[in-house]
């Protein structure tokens, strides 16, 4: 049998066991959705670093810097990183210490139950595609190991990841982080070794980055607004994660979940900056690549040994699972929790839990069908980026830190923010984020200061 083939069959295999082991200690709604509020430094720095870091920090990473070069609109990972540790200096300690379970419960508390569930709404297609996405790729990676049809390999990863996910919910997933993070670090660390052993060590290596490709001039880098625009869109889309809020809100303490989302953005940058060096470093051992996001890949299959490649596709399925099982995860807690439990108040936690559950298995099904579908996955992917945040964002903001701005404002800042994104992204605008961003706020404010202004 394919060694490849094997070391990922045993890989996955650990996977489900740790998902079935972990299950034991789920007894309610709260151990699945935020593991019990128990989570200490290691579960919690991993678990948000492995969330975070998929597959498109890896390969398309890699393969954007040896196309383009490096830039002040190279965003990824430092983007990421930045809004990750600004999480937890900012964030942290204020939505733990309201023991949220999802973003939509601090909107029910400030504003309405409907606006709860409206953002609910608006958050849930974001994971959902990006689920998908994450499906399809594993499918590429199981069928290119296998030998499968691509189809039949989607429904093998899709299982995969709904049964550890619905067995052990939150834990399993903060568990499998923790196996899936180290192998990520030691798959791109093989990858650098390999590419550093084959252009004669450091020195020679960085000799052989061409100046030309660092594009930190003002003028090579487009205007402000584009790069405002770039960076703008990953920082407060990934602070408005209701996987990052979930993690840090399953800490067992604000101070661990403060300390754990700066150390985890911290750690992103820097593993991350693995991938910039090899997209530089890359035209020098692999010119001419028809594909630059298979430059990973191909250094790996063409050049490394069989042990080392299978480190690397290790890695890159610890990438796609450590995603797609928080995804399934956000979009099944904010369902069954902000929309079905609010809808029937009176279930006892058992049905609580078997609700969550069942909506783990749901939108699993969901997205293997998604997935299924390329095309209209990676056009609506690029769509739900930053479909709905804007508004989110400032919700959060106007409702964690002031009292200003009612039920109105609300809805009017949610849905001003998802339209201009929609009619900005469709139209071809040069920025709909920070369109969405403006409409968003100024509707908050507009609204909310009439409403001030109306006699009592």
């Amino acid at each position: 049998m394919n060694p490849l083939l094997v070391g990922l069959i045993l890989y996955i295999a650990a996977q489900l066991a740790i998902g079935v082991i972990v299950s034991r200690r789920v007894r309610n709604e709260d151990d699945y959705l935020v593991a019990g509020r128990s989570m200490g430094y290691t579960l919690s720095v991993f678990s948000i670093f492995a969330t975070w870091f998929g597959a498109e920090a890896c390969s398309d990473a890699a393969g954007t810097v040896y196309s383009d070069g490096l830039s002040w609109t190279s965003t990824e990972p430092y983007a990421y990183g930045v809004a990750i540790a600004l999480a937890g200096v900012w964030l942290a300690l204020p939505l733990w210490s309201r023991k949220l379970t999802t973003i939509a419960d601090l909107f029910r508390e400030r504003f309405s139950p409907g606006v709860e569930r409206f953002a609910a709404l608006l958050l849930i297609p974001t994971s959902l595609f990006w689920a998908a996405a994450q499906v399809r790729v594993f499918g590429h990676v199981i069928a290119g190991a296998s030998g499968f049809d691509h189809g039949a390999a989607m429904v093998i990863a899709a299982g995969v990841v709904i049964a550890y996910t619905t067995f052990g919910g939150m834990l399993a997933d903060a568990v499998t982080d923790v196996v899936q993070g180290a192998a990520l670090v030691i798959g791109l660390v093989v990858i650098l070794v390999g590419m550093l052993g084959e252009l004669g060590g450091l020195e020679p290596a960085l000799a052989s980055i061409d100046s030309a490709r660092l594009h930190f001039a003002p003028e090579e880098n487009g205007s402000w607004l584009e790069i405002a625009e770039a960076w703008t869109l990953p920082i407060v889309g990934s602070l408005v994660a209701q996987e990052l809020i979930a993690r840090m809100c399953s800490a067992r303490s604000g101070t661990v979940a403060r300390r754990s989302a700066l150390a985890a953005g911290l750690l992103y940058a820097a593993v991350g900056s693995i991938p910039v060096l090899l997209g530089l470093l890359g035209p020098a051992v692999l010119p001419d690549l028809a594909q630059p996001d298979e430059l990973l890949p191909e250094f790996a299959r063409t050049r490394l040994s069989t042990l080392a490649y299978t480190l690397f596709a290790g890695a890159l399925v610890s990438a796609i699972l450590s995603t797609v099982d928080s995804a399934l995860l956000v979009s099944s807690s904010l369902f069954s929790h902000n929309i079905v439990g609010r809808a029937r108040p009176n279930l006892d936690e058992r049905s609580k839990l078997l609700v969550a559950r069942s909506c783990t298995v749901g939108f699993g099904l969901v997205a293997l069908a998604l997935a299924s579908t390329a095309t209209s996955v990676g056009d609506l992917m690029e769509l739900t980026n930053g479909f709905g945040s804007a508004g989110i964002f400032v919700l959060l903001v106007f409702g964690l830190f002031t009292r200003f701005g009612g039920t109105t404002a609300a809805f009017t800042a949610l849905a001003l923010g998802a339209a201009t994104f929609v009619v900005g992204y469709l139209g071809a605008w040069s920025f709909p984020y920070l369109a969405s961003l403006a409409a968003a706020f100024g509707g908050y404010m507009l609204v909310a200061r009439l409403s001030a202004a109306q006699p009592r």
